[in-house]
């Protein structure tokens, strides 16, 4: 594997990631029957939930004699990333939580602390489920996007990693009443407007592109980490 290779990404990746984890999460949020405010929680939590995968990659950038097991360094992410919120952005204990525990998996098989069933904290349940969805449905440079039914089919056979009322919350949320059809939710107006409030522009959440304020200069981010 080429070095650094798994931590190669731009700024604006990482937001375009992170609003489709965040629009999702708001609504899966909203599904569960949690209030308004959570759910907003949600979003800020989902927008900055890879936050610290930009720190390691500057730290790997710096020392080039570095030499590490990828995946075994990229599993300090979370931490790094609940430091950062924690320390330079000042936000609250609760949503820096969901981006600490959001790779724990409920059977206790994730990290970076191995936490299981409702030890996990419902926000960072929230971010497991709709950061996996995302990102299987997502193009990367090694695949194309899964369709929906073939990333919910992959999901269900791990479903040991995801509370399971999460993941149903999900699975309504895709499911279309009137066809019968899955597809991926559109972000309504007012949620788009949330959104914008921490940095992004319009992006619908199927990905749909509007215009992204969220470049690889973006200062909001980019004066977070310096």
């Amino acid at each position: 594997m080429q070095r650094n290779s798994l931590l190669k990404f731009t700024m604006t990746e990482h937001y375009e990631h992170g609003m489709k984890v965040a629009a999702l999460a708001y609504q899966v949020g909203e599904q569960l029957g949690m209030p308004v405010s959570f759910c907003k929680k949600l979003i800020i939590a989902g927008i900055m939930h890879d936050v610290g995968k930009i720190s390691l990659q500057e730290e790997m950038d710096e020392d080039k004699s570095l030499i590490v097991e990828e995946m075994g360094y990229i599993r300090q992410h979370p931490q790094l990333g609940y430091n950062l919120m924690r320390t330079r952005m000042r936000i609250s204990e609760d949503i820096c939580d969901m981006v600490l525990y959001h790779h724990e998996n409920w059977d206790g098989s994730g990290y970076p602390f191995n936490l299981e069933g409702s030890n996990i904290p419902i926000g960072a349940c929230i971010l497991r489920v709709c950061d996996v969805f995302c990102a299987l449905t997502e193009k990367r440079s090694y695949r194309d996007a899964y369709p929906i039914e073939k990333a919910l089919d992959m999901m269900i056979h791990e479903i040991k990693n995801y509370n399971v009322r999460v993941f149903m919350a999900l699975q309504q949320l895709l499911h279309d009443d009137e066809t019968g059809e899955l597809r991926l939710p559109e972000c309504p107006v007012e949620l788009r407007g949330e959104i914008r409030q921490y940095g992004i522009e319009e992006k619908t959440c199927n990905g749909n592109e509007g215009h992204s304020a969220a470049g690889d200069g973006n200062p909001r981010l980019r004066n977070w980490i310096d």
